[in-house]
């Protein structure tokens, strides 16, 4: 089947660059455009000396949200009030007649608008506004605490000025697209984050991330959408913020409208645990209508609270998901419900494996978006998911995060992975990457891992926000998903086999070589140990004069042994000989030579030298006595593999571990050099100070 042609959707990457650069919003009082930056600070101006700069947001993002839906309502709203007064003394559900009337599953029955509040009364015009939404919009300033924030700026003065500042601001969704509109709420969460969520731009997504994800996730599925007119799927976000990938999820099936006669739908499902971004996703949800389903009410698929310790979709599966988790949270708030499923459903739960340290909890979410994938029997399903460096290497074997890496791989659940430019979040540079994960593999893709390195795939921005210097264009989104789609090997593009990532992790021991020396430096070191100290000062006296007798004299390591049992028979002043003590004797007087032989225990067996205790990382496609053969005999003859130490699942010797090391499988060798050419930059360093050491002293 010929594949679709993507001109459309890269034409959006395209205008979502630019409405990035310049977000331009007609006001219908002058006739002219103002950027969003103008548009915020002229309502901050006003702020300004009444509140502080931190609580700036939890004035405009609301009041941004309510005059978007009022300028949704604005063309039914007279119908919508007619209607109210004539069904008045009727016995019917208003709601759904005025849902039918609006088009959308929200409606207001408040004679009152931004623009009519009026000067006098506007505090209590405005409560009446807002209680006469319904009720799926009135949460949204209820999360807010929107009552509270009215009262304080009533107080004020300011409240009727901002008001009227919104009222003349069109923000209906023909003048403002919704992604431009991801982009205000964007940017005023951003700007004015610390009151709505602390450090809230660690954990938002920038707008060509957000598309890059979702093009790698659906992509893979648009011949299924073609053969399949009219395909319902659905999409899930379980960190999803306002929510960028469920809007753009959605957008991206919208855009095949024009090549098909029945459009796909994706029905989107999300959880969020900040009240606030909840609010705004609620409000992008209900101006969103399903073309197979015109009246639901999408906002009601978008749950608040924990998604680690309070999964508000526990017993449903999606065809997709997705999600940005925060980088490097602690989830120790989430901590007694997760250790808790983890250790009563195991595998039937969601964190079957380990868990991770509670420093990051990033690799649960991992093992969440496996749970929520849909049943192979029943199709399967593709998550995508974005994530630091760390999940890719940290824990060692048989630690929490390598056991999530093993379960991932060994159930082959890993499609790609893909490196993504630095400097692309808002407040971080680190590198980031983008986990696909599938229960549904092709053929081709069965116990495959796909690396790709889209490091050097970004566009200078003129202009940075914050840490973000770099961004993905259309036509590099559409690069790393053909590389993606294409899974053949290339210079950036990679292909192995799970294997490849896995070690065993093997104790490797060399025996203790030890001999006897009684020393004052060995006396020294007794005083600091507590078998030593347990003994009386008569005892001490006494083991000192019998120990001091042999000062200087070398002896075989077991002569300490049979010595001190020897001479306690003949001195009882001596007392009892145990272990603690014949270990304190041995700690304080022995000393390591290379040249003595192997002490053995009383079974005859090699006792080892844990001060030489090492452990090697043997590949999975190694044998264990191949790889001491040529990589550890060679320097250390005598070394030998500690077999009691084994893997919990398989039980052979060694404990299993995966890591996935980009910068091992696209390293790049970058010669050295000349020498003449450092030289020559050597004396042009030393002339640069000669001429400033010149200056200074002249």
């Amino acid at each position: 089947m010929e594949k679709p042609n993507f001109y459309p959707r890269i034409k959006r990457l395209h205008e979502d660059a630019a409405d990035r650069d310049l977000l331009k919003m007609p006001n219908n009082t002058n006739g002219q455009s103002s950027t969003l930056a103008s548009f915020i600070w002229r309502n901050a101006d006003d702020l300004w000396g009444d509140f502080r700069h931190t609580e700036f947001g939890k004035i405009i993002l609301p009041f941004t949200l309510l005059r978007r839906l009022e300028c949704v309502l604005e063309p039914t709203r007279e119908q919508a009030l007619e209607t109210v007064a004539d069904l008045a003394d009727q016995d019917i559900d208003l709601g759904v007649v005025l849902r039918q009337i609006t088009g959308y599953p929200f409606y207001n029955t408040s004679n009152y608008t931004l623009g009519t509040l009026g000067a006098t009364r506007t505090r209590q015009n405005l409560e009446d506004y807002i209680a006469k939404f319904s009720d799926n919009a009135r949460v949204i300033f209820e999360q807010f605490d929107f009552a509270n924030t009215i009262a304080r700026m009533d107080k004020q003065g300011v409240l009727y000025r901002i008001c009227q500042n919104f009222a003349d601001t069109d923000l209906h969704p023909d003048t403002v697209p919704e992604r431009v509109m991801s982009n205000i709420y964007e940017h005023l969460i951003r700007r004015f984050g610390a009151e709505v969520n602390e450090a809230a731009e660690d954990f938002m997504t920038p707008r060509d991330v957000v598309h890059l994800a979702i093009e790698l996730l659906l992509d893979p599925d648009d011949e299924l959408f073609v053969s399949n007119p009219g395909l319902i799927r659905t999409l899930y976000d379980p960190t999803c913020g306002t929510g960028g990938f469920l809007s753009d999820g959605m957008e991206h099936v919208q855009s095949l409208r024009d090549r098909y006669s029945i459009a796909p739908v994706v029905v989107p499902h999300g959880q969020e645990l900040e009240p606030e971004t909840h609010a705004v996703c609620l409000a992008g949800m209900l101006l969103k209508t399903l073309e197979s389903d015109p009246g639901r009410d999408l906002s009601q698929n978008i749950k608040l609270g924990s998604t680690l310790s309070n999964d508000q979709y526990s017993n449903e599966r999606f065809h997709y998901c997705i999600s940005n988790p925060p980088f490097g949270k602690k989830w120790d708030k989430d901590q007694d419900a997760v250790v808790r499923e983890h250790s009563e459903k195991k595998f039937e739960g969601r964190f079957g494996p380990k868990l991770p340290r509670v420093s990051d909890g990033s690799m649960l979410f991992l093992l969440h978006l496996i749970s929520k994938l849909e049943t192979p029997e029943r199709g399967g399903g593709r998550a995508a998911i974005v994530l630091s460096g760390s999940p890719l290497f940290n824990g060692n074997a048989g630690q929490g995060e390598s056991e999530i890496r093993r379960f991932l791989l060994e159930n082959d659940y890993v499609e790609a992975i893909i490196a993504l430019p630095t400097e692309i979040f808002f407040r971080t540079g680190i590198g980031t990457y983008i986990w696909i994960l599938s229960n549904k593999k092709d053929d081709a893709r069965q116990g495959k891992v796909q690396l790709i390195d889209a490091t050097s795939l970004y566009t200078q921005m003129r202009k940075s926000e914050g840490n973000k210097k770099r961004a993905i264009s259309g036509e590099q989104t559409r690069q790393i998903v053909d590389a993606y789609s294409a899974f053949e090997p290339t210079d950036t593009s990679k292909i192995f086999d799970y294997e490849e990532f896995g070690y065993r992790r093997v104790k490797v021991l060399r025996p203790l070589r030890m001999k006897i020396v009684i020393t004052e430096d060995g006396f020294d070191s007794l005083d600091t140990d507590k078998a030593w100290n347990k003994l009386s000062d008569t005892q001490k006296e006494a083991w000192t004069s019998t120990l001091i007798a042999h000062a200087g004299q070398e002896h075989e390591y077991d002569w300490l042994e049979s010595f001190a049992k020897s001479a306690a028979k003949k001195n009882a002043s001596l007392g009892k000989v145990g272990k603690p003590l014949i270990k304190a004797l041995v700690g304080a007087f022995g000393v390591r030579d290379s040249d003595a032989d192997p002490v053995l225990d009383g079974k005859g067996d090699i006792v080892p030298d844990d001060s030489l205790t090492d452990f090697e990382s043997v590949p999975l496609s190694t044998s264990i006595e191949g790889y001491m053969e040529s990589e550890v005999l060679p320097w250390a003859d005598d070394a030998y593999v500690d077999k009691s130490y084994r893997d919990d699942q398989d039980d052979d010797v060694g404990v299993v571990g995966y890591e996935i090391s980009f910068n091992r499988y696209f390293y790049q060798y970058q010669p050295p050099r000349d020498l003449h050419v450092i030289d020559a930059d050597l004396k042009a360093v030393e002339a640069d100070i000669a001429v400033l050491l010149e200056e200074v002293t002249e």
